[in-house]
């Protein structure tokens, strides 16, 4: 990366990031797209779940990111948190070697230590971002113990300020996330996430399968969060009321591909591609 990239402001920038299943020919990613109307090459077989995916998120921004079922919109911070190996792209985050090194070239071991010191991770599905056999103070404690934190007496009290902070009854600190609502297993997920102060937050559609009325507190709280810790978020979602509330800008994906980007007011009060202009429709 050159000093002008450096010195652009940008935390975290991505160039090229591609994920394909299965076994692509060297025509798969044109074979398919918007344009096909589908993400599965007709001759091969191989999904294209994104391709070229470009964007720069900035400190303190929250970034949106649409669109319907297969979009390409989970694998994309999937591959960000290393859950999954990119087939092609990369990515610089400023929070690391001032953003010079290629997150997708890093050695296991410094993977680790990105995931677990800068970057946190909700989950649509709680199991997937707790262990139910631990305890609410539990699994946050397993993420600062992560972290190189050995202290008890500071553990026990950084969980239980976080989840006083996410608005779960301390006296059930003790308690395993299975004897919970889902609307309380995702607090204890965004306390867990946040718990070592990452600079960078994934959120993949955390209020799906939620009543209507605990899916507003939990945007009400990741809102207040947001505001009082300034934390830059990715924010994945079907739902452009989520998008609405949360994002400063929104990237619109279809078929594994950005069909449209720019600030979340713009994109909703006059979409530029037929295909937002058709999620916008189906919101009003």
């Amino acid at each position: 990366m050159n000093d002008m990239a450096l010195n652009s402001g940008w935390l975290l920038r991505v160039r090229g990031l591609t994920k394909i299943y299965g076994q692509p020919d060297g025509d798969s990613i044109a074979r398919t797209g918007p344009q096909a109307s589908t993400n599965i090459c007709p001759v091969t077989g191989a999904i294209v779940a994104c391709a070229g995916i470009d964007f720069d998120l900035y400190p303190g921004e929250v970034l949106g990111v649409v669109g319907e079922s297969g979009s390409g919109k989970s694998t994309l911070v999937q591959l960000l948190y290393f859950d999954q190996p990119p087939t092609a792209g990369s990515a610089f985050f400023t929070a690391l070697d001032n953003g010079t090194t290629d997150l997708f070239t890093l050695s296991n071991q410094r993977r680790r230590h990105v995931r677990n010191h800068l970057l946190g991770m909700v989950y649509q599905n709680p199991r997937d971002g707790l262990n139910f056999n631990f305890t609410a103070g539990g699994n946050i404690a397993e993420k600062l113990i992560m972290a190189g934190s050995m202290n008890v007496a500071s553990i026990r009290e950084r969980s239980s300020n976080l989840l006083r902070q996410t608005e779960v009854p301390v006296a059930r600190m003790d308690q395993t996330p299975r004897t919970f609502s889902g609307g309380m297993q995702q607090r204890v997920q965004i306390s867990k996430a946040i718990a070592n102060h990452p600079p960078l937050l994934f959120l993949d559609e955390v209020t799906s399968g939620l009543d209507v009325s605990v899916q507003a507190k939990v945007l009400d709280m990741i809102r207040q969060i947001q505001s009082e810790l300034g934390i830059s978020m990715i924010v994945v979602s079907h739902d452009l009321g989520v998008i609405r509330m949360l994002t400063d800008r929104t990237l619109v994906l279809k078929n594994g591909r950005i069909v449209e980007s720019g600030l979340t007011d713009q994109i909703l009060q006059d979409p530029q591609h037929a295909y937002t202009q058709l999620l916008v429709s189906s919101l009003l």
